[in-house]
């Protein structure tokens, strides 16, 4: 039987197969059934069998999720398989692509040890992040409806968060749940805290209630008045009760108010109608002073002027916006009468001061009548029928200083 040659291996004359190591060659089997080309071409078959199982390996390393325990056990199958082959062929090259896989293992071993260890640390971070917010919210949080739904939302957030260490995580769950016992604490604190304030102005508002119903009856319009404002300054200033106590409270005390102002105004309402009376007679006898001016008989103006006064005093009080106007016209006639009669009393000295006698009693009956109304309005607590005796008292008196200054200088 003749030889046959390869690079890395031969066949030798009685037919035993050889393959070319760095140290040697080393006889891998025994040719009998043909021609030495053929035991080489079976061999190098088997070669490129066990290099084409190498390609898939590193194939599914490169593209694969392939877990680097079941790389190390096939490279390690595979290099006892190149090691032990009876195969013609490179074998320290396929030696040498297994230990770069090899290498590859370690390399992605520390590349996923590394992302493990990013994963951990970021899980850490956004458990941490999640756990101090809600320490902060258990510690500072006013709002205690937006809290406690953030409060949720954070253990929402702490369930599909990344995982990290066990021992760590325990650490940060333990933290997390006092802080979340620690907000559920302070909001019951809180709500208690404001029941006991509500119950507190809930009293408080329930006397403001009781005096605001006991006024309502009351006439004495101007103090109880005052009252009132006094009463609703204080329920502002009370604070505020549970919603439904709050409501009901209120409705009383506005029902007790607002029975108080109608019964006042439906009286004052009455009684400035009578004013508005008042003023259509006093307008009349202002009309009827006011013709006679200008004054051509001293004598007969006055004694037409003291009928009017006389009318006038019995038409009553008047609003004050009609008062001054009224008794502004009022005054301009006495005062066009008063400068006929100094000038009629220029010529007639004695007839001067009769008049001037008669003037002086007029006024001060008016002025005694007028003290008399105002007794009256005082006794009776009436401020707008005070005010406005007082106002036509004042006038009268003014009068009445007059008239008698001009009596003193005709006496004199």
């Amino acid at each position: 039987m003749s030889t046959a040659h390869d690079p890395w291996g031969r066949v030798a004359d009685d037919g035993t197969v050889y393959v070319r190591c760095t140290d040697g060659e080393r006889v891998i089997g025994s040719w009998q059934a043909g021609s030495p080309d053929e035991a080489l071409a079976f061999f190098k078959r088997k070669f490129a069998a066990l290099e084409t199982e190498i390609s898939l390996l590193e194939q599914r390393m490169t593209s694969t999720d392939m877990s680097a325990g079941q790389a190390k056990t096939t490279i390690a199958r595979l290099t006892q398989a190149v090691t032990d082959a009876n195969v013609i062929g490179d074998l320290e090259s396929l030696k040498a692509r297994l230990g770069t896989l090899a290498e590859s293992i370690e390399h992605r071993r520390e590349e996923h040890r590394a992302a493990r260890e990013q994963a951990r640390t970021e899980a850490h971070e956004v458990r941490e992040r999640i756990v101090a917010e809600a320490e902060r919210l258990a510690a500072e949080a006013t709002h205690w409806k937006a809290g406690g739904e953030r409060m949720r939302q954070l253990l929402d957030e702490w369930k599909v968060a990344p995982r990290g260490d066990r021992a760590v995580e325990a650490v940060l769950w333990k933290r997390l749940s006092a802080a979340r016992n620690g907000f559920a604490k302070r909001r019951k604190a809180y709500f208690a805290g404001l029941e006991e304030e509500r119950a507190t102005v809930r009293g408080r508002k329930e006397e403001l209630v009781s005096r605001a119903e006991e006024l309502s009856t009351s006439t004495d319009w101007s103090a109880t008045a005052t009252a009132y404002r006094d009463l609703m300054r204080s329920w502002k200033q009370a604070g505020r009760a549970d919603r439904a106590a709050e409501d009901e409270l209120w409705t009383r005390f506005k029902t007790a108010q607002d029975g108080f102002f109608a019964a006042r105004s439906q009286v004052l309402d009455a009684k400035d109608r009578e004013l508005r009376e008042h003023v259509v007679v006093k307008e009349q006898l202002l009309a009827e002073a006011e013709k006679l001016v200008p004054v051509t008989d001293a004598r007969s103006a006055r004694a037409t002027l003291r009928g009017i006064l006389e009318r006038w005093e019995k038409a009553g009080a008047v609003p004050r916006d009609s008062q001054e106007r009224l008794e502004g016209g009022l005054r301009r006639v006495e005062d066009a009468l008063r400068r006929a009669e100094d000038s009629h009393w220029r010529r007639t000295n004695p007839e001067a001061l009769s008049r001037a006698r008669g003037t002086v009693e007029q006024i001060r009956s008016a002025v005694n009548q007028l003290e008399r109304q105002l007794e009256k309005a005082q006794s009776a607590g009436d401020q707008k029928a005070q005010q406005q005796a007082k106002e036509a008292l004042a006038a009268r008196r003014s009068w009445l200083a007059e008239a008698e200054r001009t009596l003193a200088e005709l006496s004199s």
